[in-house]
């Protein structure tokens, strides 16, 4: 039994040591699958779905099916007096009718509603590429924070080392205890600063499993990508990337469609000057019933004429009637000009929000390619600099060796290096965000 226990917690530590570990695909696909924005609005999306297929089915004919019953007591008039007139009748009519003519009203109207679904499509898609860039900038934070922890650790390892150096020097009387203190005051600040760059770490995480909506976020973690010290370059020009986003990006389109939507629902409106011709059709019968007595005259030779049952009744008193009607506008308080005037200042505001969308998505552009020339210059002073530091950094340990500096300058030096690594790291994963995002805006899928 105890082997049956030491086999089932192995294997759950096993569990957790193979805890899973996110990619960037993975958090764009699950976000956008789970996110309740993008969720609310393709609701919004089967609504306007909804809406084509109830314009798509205006073209059939509506069928109606009605029947009542009535009773009556008392006396009726009948002629300059009265008579007795208790009766009980019921009726079943069953009708159809059906649009002939609009001037393409509802056609129309179907080509209108399908640029609305359209829009709410796009919008769909536009939700989910702003989603998809946000994970996409977090996971890149957080890549950037764990290497961070990478450059803190070896901080750590260096200033152990120097700690442990200046302790046996100082067991041995050749430096004074001052050096040990600085020394372990030194290795206090670097895991100092190792502890800061693991809870920041923890903290993009935690912003991370917060975008993905996670319910549990204590175990969420994300794949490490080492990502190269040689930067590509990006793939198309400022004029060619602008080019790709106009054509592509789906704010630009949704706003082309509600353009698109304005200037039919402008046909729409211009249909209600047109005359409407509408074709019904029908059948029906009815029952009648004399409370007072069961016959309803005499005939030609004098016998009573008795009332016929229900089935008899409906039988011979079926019926069948067919219209058609033209329904003319004439006057309506000049409304369907209104109607219509404010149709083309919709598709004026439609153009508008085009340009202005068009505008949002040439500054992003812009600004992308600004930040991926600013950070890559930036990227290489930080190199320049991390090699010089490098450099400083060597020549004080070997100074510090020989007896000719002192533990400060080898702290200065090595806190300088910390700084420049800090700063390489920064400058690279600032570069590559603004170049995931230009390329994205030139139609290139995010991945690492």
């Amino acid at each position: 039994m105890k082997k049956v226990w030491i086999i089932v917690f192995g294997l759950s530590c096993l569990g957790l040591s193979a805890q899973k570990k996110w990619s960037l695909r993975e958090c764009v696909d699950y976000a956008v699958e789970h996110n309740l924005q993008v969720i609310q609005n393709q609701y919004s999306k089967q609504i306007q779905d909804s809406n084509l297929k109830m314009a798509k089915n205006q073209y059939l004919p509506s069928v109606s099916g009605t029947m009542s019953n009535s009773v009556s007591f008392g006396q009726t008039s009948f002629g300059t007096g009265s008579l007795r007139n208790d009766r009980f009748s019921n009726s079943a009519n069953l009708g159809a009718d059906i649009l002939l003519f609009n001037n393409g009203r509802l056609e129309k109207t179907i080509r209108k509603t399908q640029f609305d679904v359209e829009a709410s499509q796009y919008d769909v898609e536009t939700i989910k590429n702003d989603i998809s860039l946000q994970i996409a900038q977090q996971y890149l934070t957080t890549l950037l924070n764990k290497e961070i922890v990478k450059i803190s650790e070896s901080a750590v390892e260096n200033a152990q080392k120097q700690y442990d150096r200046a302790k046996i020097t100082t067991q041995v009387g050749t430096t004074a205890q001052t050096i040990l203190a600085e020394a372990e005051a030194a290795l206090a600040r670097e895991k100092q600063n190792r502890k800061t760059a693991e809870i920041n770490v923890g903290r993009s995480l935690f912003a991370m499993a917060q975008l993905l909506q996670l319910p549990d976020y204590k175990d969420f973690d994300v794949e490490y990508v080492e990502v190269p010290d040689q930067l590509e370059q990006p793939l198309k020009s400022v004029d060619e990337v602008l080019t790709t986003a106009f054509e592509n990006q789906p704010q630009v389109k949704a706003a082309e469609s509600r353009i698109n939507s304005a200037v039919a629902q402008t046909e729409v409106s211009k249909t209600a000057f047109w005359p409407t011709l509408t074709g019904s059709v029908g059948v029906g019968s009815f029952y009648n019933n004399l409370l007072t007595t069961n016959t309803t005259g005499v005939d030609a030779t004098g016998n009573l004429v008795m009332e016929r049952n229900f089935f008899g009744q409906y039988k011979d008193n079926f019926g069948q009637q067919a219209s058609i009607s033209l329904n003319v506008p004439i006057f309506n308080k000049g409304n369907t000009k209104l109607q219509v005037e404010q149709s083309k200042i919709n598709e004026s505001v439609a153009k508008i929000t085009l340009e202005q969308q068009k505008q949002t998505v040439r500054q992003n552009v812009q600004k992308a390619q600004f930040d991926v020339d600013a950070n890559y210059e930036t990227f290489l002073s930080a190199v320049e600099t991390e090699k010089s530091t490098k450099l400083a950094l060597e020549f004080a340990d070997k100074s510090y060796a020989a007896g000719r500096t002192t533990i400060y300058d080898v702290n200065v030096a090595r806190n300088n290096y910390a700084n420049a690594q800090g700063s390489v790291a920064q400058a690279k994963y600032n570069y590559l965000f603004s170049l995931k995002l230009l390329n994205f805006y030139a139609g290139i899928p995010l991945a690492l």
